[in-house]
């Protein structure tokens, strides 16, 4: 159920004692990190090469800005935005959360809140199968972005996933790297890798325990019309 929350985008801000659980190290020198990350896929394991993101969102070039269209691999289609900020340009994570998990789930999701304070927290409010109230909280923990040509994107972010409902909660870490790719001004190409990995209770390092690979095709939607239609 958690796992279409960290396709585009991915998100309480982590105590120390929890980000020193994860063993997230800081980040490599060099701008070929992730493409070594990416050969070594599926066989992913954690610690992962990226740092502790803080309270800093996750810019994209100014060529993602906009409203777009997504068709999936997977078969799903779902609108999604990015728009300017101080820091650059920045998806609309809650809007784009709620779009992927419609898709997915559709109305057993009722909805995707920002935190105010930390950009890299959301909690989305479901029902499970049998209509009970679930809450999957969200925490973006570890990142790396590299830019190798003007053109292309490299992106790898680590999620802290708490599902909150009856009795104790699921806790589990996601880890999703997206390669964006311009091909011309109306149309950006992503793939994305995923691996799942355990509850850190279990232990300091994990071997990823699921995998699942994705390509989606993001075409501009025309000036005044409506994307999510």
């Amino acid at each position: 159920m958690a796992r279409w929350l960290q396709r585009l985008t991915l998100t309480c801000a982590i105590a120390s004692a929890i980000a020193l659980l994860l063993m997230v190290p800081p980040a490599q020198a060099g701008q070929d990190v992730l493409t070594a990350r990416l050969q070594q896929w599926p066989a992913w394991s954690l610690p992962a090469p990226l740092a502790r993101p803080g309270r800093r969102d996750l810019t994209y070039p100014d060529w993602c800005a906009g409203e777009w269209r997504v068709q999936s691999s997977d078969g799903s289609s779902y609108a999604v935005r990015f728009r300017p900020s101080s820091a650059g340009v920045v998806g609309d994570r809650a809007f784009n959360a709620a779009a992927v998990g419609r898709a997915v789930l559709g109305e057993r999701l009722n909805g995707v809140a920002n935190d105010p304070a930390n950009p890299n927290r959301q909690i989305a409010y479901l029902r499970s199968p049998d209509g009970q109230p679930l809450q999957l909280e969200s925490t973006v923990v570890g990142r790396r972005r590299e830019r190798p040509d003007p053109t292309l994107l490299l992106v790898d972010e680590l999620a802290l996933q708490v599902l909150h409902g009856q009795g104790a909660p699921a806790v589990s870490r996601v880890e999703t790297l997206s390669r964006f790719e311009l091909l011309n001004a109306d149309l950006i190409r992503v793939e994305q890798w995923q691996a799942s990995y355990p509850t850190p209770a279990l232990g300091l390092t994990a071997q990823a325990q699921r995998s699942e690979r994705l390509e989606l095709r993001l075409e501009r939607s025309p000036p005044g019309s409506d994307p999510a239609s």
